[in-house]
């Protein structure tokens, strides 16, 4: 099966995985599941490297993140797509969302009719957008 991680899953993965519960980590390492993450996602996880504010010795430079994410852990960059733009052009504003990152990721999930594995409680105001949510409970 295809799913879509968030950024935060994605650092829990990379460095702290005692922050995912047990069902979502059967998902990552179930080797006939094919893991993508959000081309915004790899952009996050490089702007906060870049700024000090994560830390890991995963990787050693902002430079090394791509090649860590596709060819140590085996996960897929999924590019954003004139359909992912255009699915963000209709999502609906929900109260108290307004994270143009979040929203994007969102909108990769609907368009791409895959599974978006989050932290994010807020997340859950997108179901009755077509969003199908699974939420780390960490």
């Amino acid at each position: 099966m295809r799913y879509l991680i968030d950024t935060n899953i994605f650092l829990f993965y990379a460095s702290d995985r005692e922050q995912l519960d047990k069902e979502i980590l059967q998902i990552l390492e179930d080797y006939e599941n094919q893991i993508y993450i959000s081309s915004e996602s790899v952009k996050e996880v490089i702007h906060l490297f870049q700024q000090g504010r994560i830390q890991t010795k995963k990787w050693k430079s902002a430079q090394n993140v791509i090649k860590f994410i596709e060819d140590e852990i085996g996960f897929v960059i999924d590019y954003t797509q004139r359909e992912h733009l255009q699915t963000l052009a209709c999502l609906e504003p929900v109260k108290n969302h307004n994270d143009p990152n979040d929203r994007l990721i969102i909108a990769q999930a609907i368009a791409e009719k895959i599974p978006l594995i989050s932290s994010d409680r807020k997340f859950e105001l997108y179901r009755k957008q077509q969003l199908h949510f699974i939420f780390n409970r960490r």
